[in-house]
């Protein structure tokens, strides 16, 4: 029987407790490789997820100090809204959020508010496309083609986040600043909108990537 000490200075010899950890993991990938790879993929797509929520504040707060906020940005209408205005599937009206101006129209963060969110989805999916690509389905295919279906994608995920977004964009921002106020609730608010933002993406595509990404 073993000690502790035995114990440790044998997983020091075979390479550290990193290297158990990853022969481990090799074991276990070669058996449930689908389980495997699904784990891989939520450990990536929750790093991303985090990035967004430190990226995404940032970046509204850097738009917010342009004269974007004041560009108004509703375009693709669809229908209307119960109150009988129209629903835009990108709804970002002239001004910050959890404001009213002279005619009672709440702001909805102007293009500076669209860019923010964009850009800090851009970036996610950069990093999410390279890093699921090559840790997790190891895909030795064409890069460009992959890409290219990643990207059409994205813009999909992209226009259905945003039209989702109309639903409840307005009440989850008005409750959030009507509780914590302004700034807290503001914040709160932005995470929220990117949590479901990435958890769209999570599922839908888990399943594209499995299709676009293999191996020769």
């Amino acid at each position: 029987m073993t000690t502790l000490n035995e114990d440790v200075q044998s997983t020091v010899r075979s390479g550290g407790i990193i290297a158990v950890m990853k022969r481990g993991w090799t074991k276990f990938d070669a058996k449930h490789h689908g389980i495997a790879e699904f784990i891989m993929f939520f450990i990536v797509c929750n790093a991303v997820t985090v990035l967004q929520l430190v990226l995404m504040p940032v970046f509204k707060w850097l738009f917010g100090l342009t004269p974007l906020v004041a560009t108004n940005f509703q375009v693709l209408p669809v229908g209307h809204n119960f109150d009988g205005s129209a629903y835009y599937v990108f709804d970002y009206a002239a001004g910050a959020i959890g404001n009213t101006n002279a005619a009672g129209i709440a702001g909805g963060g102007g293009l500076a508010y669209f860019l923010a969110v964009e850009l800090t989805m851009a970036i996610a999916q950069v990093i999410n496309f390279i890093t699921q690509r090559k840790v997790t389905f190891k895909s030795t295919g064409s890069v460009w083609k992959s890409a290219a279906w990643y990207v059409l994608a994205y813009v999909i995920i992209t226009i259905g986040a945003a039209a989702l977004q109309g639903l409840y964009k307005a009440p989850l921002y008005g409750w959030c600043i009507g509780v914590m106020g302004s700034g807290a609730g503001a914040t709160a608010a932005d995470l929220i909108t990117m949590i479901i933002n990435c958890t769209l993406s999570f599922w839908v595509f888990y399943p594209i990537m499995k299709l676009f990404f293999k191996q020769k």
